[in-house]
């Protein structure tokens, strides 16, 4: 019944997504655009000056970029000028959606995603809000009375006012296929004497503080847990050498970097994971089934990381330590209890895993396209079933 509804469904020729120039808004939007391509529809990115668009990779995705202003920050001048360019980005938009021929809008968060959707709410077009964190963001949270749909990668978000919690559809959020294939091989049990791996990442914020605190923590590990180890770790800034020396002087073999580029293939080798918890991580960690000490960024907006990594513990998949508690010999305690016992990893692994949703951009679309309430439902179903009622 659902599957003949979808199929009798008429999707959109044209959807337009609506994208802050950050890769946590911008990643689930480009597998977005992939899904929907795939199903032969159009696809148009609205951006800020920032965004870089989808790259080589998805040519045939037509990108404008618009003005556009956060109304956070001190100073009654640089508010009148956020202002300025948010309409100014609200009038180029408007003439973008009418040009293109847009249909459906997807807002996936960030400032430059407002003017976009404001326009699109303006022209009466059907509105999707993509929200990747355990907290909604103040731009999806100005814009959501505008919104049908509110699809969102946590069971649970804080900040969604009660009128708007009839719109709230759990999707995941759409991760790469390449770490999606990490998780779909069995975790790799420790034997004793085993060499171990340890992958520590910062995300797109950075994480200095892991400079400092992670390798004097592996200094203070048991002599024998730390023969057997292999530290992977971003280092940003200019502080590989130094980094580099404090591993030399306890004997660990390490392999350092500003970023990774072969992000999956270091989350195969790892049996634990030190990272911030910003979305696109939390998803990746529980898509590739890798337990994690989590350190939320304690500048991120309204303390959303802390939520999403609140999520993925009460999951059963990592543990969380807020930066404002994080020492060496805190972490070093934490490290040598995990690396130590291998059937708990394995079990925070599985944990992780079991909590990924695996088909985000595909149920994202199938919303886009109103071919589904997110439920398994169809929308269309909902309807007969109100008429019926009625």
């Amino acid at each position: 019944m659902a599957s003949a509804a979808m199929a009798s469904m008429k999707h959109p020729r044209k959807v337009v997504l609506a994208a802050g120039g950050t890769g946590g808004h911008m990643f689930p939007a480009q597998a977005l655009a992939r899904e929907l391509l795939s199903r032969g529809i159009g696809v148009a990115l609205i951006t800020d000056a920032r965004g870089g668009g989808f790259g080589p990779d998805l040519p045939q995705v037509e990108t404008f970029r618009i003005p556009a202003g956060a109304m956070a920050g001190a100073g009654i001048v640089k508010k009148l000028r956020s202002v300025g360019q948010l309409g100014l980005g609200y009038l180029q938009a408007r003439g973008h959606l009418k040009r293109c021929g847009a249909e459906v809008a997807v807002g996936f968060g960030g400032y430059p995603s407002v003017p976009t959707v404001m326009a699109a709410a303006h022209r009466r077009l059907r509105v999707v809000l993509h929200e990747q964190n355990a907290v909604l963001g103040r731009a999806n949270r100005l814009l959501a009375a505008r919104a049908q749909i509110i699809a969102t990668c946590f069971e649970k978000v804080e900040g969604v006012a009660p009128s708007d919690q009839n719109k709230l559809r759990l999707t995941g959020n759409p991760v790469r296929a390449a770490v999606a294939t990490v998780g779909s091989r069995p975790y790799a049990v420790v034997g004793e004497g085993d060499p171990l791996t340890l992958l520590v990442v910062g995300g797109s914020q950075g994480a200095r503080v892991f400079n400092e605190v992670v390798p004097a923590a592996v200094a203070l590990l048991p002599e024998g847990l730390r023969r057997r180890l292999t530290v992977h770790q971003q280092v940003p800034g200019p502080t590989t050498a130094e980094v580099a020396a404090l591993y030399d002087r306890c004997g660990v073999t390490h392999q350092l970097a500003p970023f990774f580029n072969d992000v999956p293939q270091r989350l195969a080798a790892a049996h634990l994971v030190i990272s911030r918890a910003g979305a696109s991580t939390v998803a990746e960690l529980a898509a590739a089934g890798r337990p994690a000490v989590m350190v939320p960024y304690p500048s991120a907006t309204d303390d959303h990381q802390t939520a999403n990594a609140q999520a993925l513990v009460e999951a059963g998949g990592g543990w969380l330590m807020p930066q404002a508690n994080l020492d060496a010999a805190g972490l070093a305690e934490r490290l040598a209890a995990l690396l130590g016992n291998p059937a708990t990893l394995a079990r925070a692994a599985g944990c992780a895993r079991a909590a990924a949703h695996l088909n985000a951009a595909r149920e994202l679309a199938d919303l886009v396209c109103g071919a589904s309430n997110g439920n398994g439902q169809t929308l269309a179903g909902n309807d007969k079933n109100k008429e019926a009622a009625a």
